[in-house]
């Protein structure tokens, strides 16, 4: 037995996750920046954990942070 499946992720679900709306998500794409994702056949395609992980970035690389209510 190998690796576990990844828990793949469609444009619209991380779209839904996110509020990023879809078409910002594929803009950022197209520009190397967002969360990482790839093609799978036609379809783009996240993996959770880089989903997870692209947020986890975002919150620490704002300086205000925690301090934002």
């Amino acid at each position: 037995m190998g690796e576990p499946a990844p828990d793949l992720m469609t444009v619209a679900e991380v779209s839904a996750m996110t509020r990023i709306p879809r078409g910002t998500l594929l803009n950022w794409r197209s520009q190397g920046r967002g969360p990482v994702g790839f093609r799978l056949g036609r379809a783009v395609m996240y993996e959770r954990r880089d989903v997870l992980r692209w947020l986890q970035e975002q919150r620490e690389a704002d300086p205000v942070g925690d301090r934002a209510s």
